[in-house]
């Protein structure tokens, strides 16, 4: 099979964790956490740490796709988060930390689409209805480097949500 790299984006909490998750999947070239969504043309941490600018917290993802598929992201993805939850994850309150899928082509779409209801028909979180974005990746803004590979640089917090001393 011919190697080829692909990208997708997530949002599913702060994006140093879900970073962590990501960059240790089989497959996964690299990973950029970075801002999405939103409206301000050059976000930055303190930007969209005030919760008005519509950006989310997120993760752009380059894997090989003859090592993971799309659909293995996917399943990572439900896995490391509550998609339940609007606005939050964790101790961690807002829109920025909104559940998310940004798709990059109208095969990811479909996908996303497929897993999440696949996902509300094995009824995992009773009544409470999924509340997952997906939605188009319009423009992704890296991070501050000093967000990049966070867990690895500090070695602080194992979790998905957590702190800078």
């Amino acid at each position: 099979m011919v190697s080829v790299t692909e990208k997708a984006v997530f949002a599913a909490g702060c994006f140093w964790g879900v970073e962590a998750k990501f960059s240790k999947v089989p497959g996964v070239i690299s990973t950029t956490v970075g801002y999405t969504g939103g409206r301000t043309a050059t976000p930055t941490y303190r930007d969209v740490c005030t919760d008005t600018t519509g950006h989310a917290e997120a993760v752009l993802v380059e894997y090989d796709s003859s090592r993971v598929t799309y659909e293995e992201l996917l399943e990572v993805f439900w896995e490391m988060h509550d998609p339940t939850l609007s606005n939050r994850q964790g101790p961690d309150v807002g829109s920025q930390y909104r559940s998310a899928i940004f798709y990059t082509s109208p095969e990811q779409r479909d996908a996303a689409i497929s897993s999440k209801e696949r996902l509300e028909v094995t009824r995992r979180y009773g009544e409470r209805r999924i509340v997952t974005e997906i939605v188009p990746l319009d423009r992704f803004f890296p991070a501050e480097d000093y967000h990049q590979k966070y867990h690895e640089k500090r070695g602080v917090c194992g979790s998905m949500t957590c702190r800078p001393r």
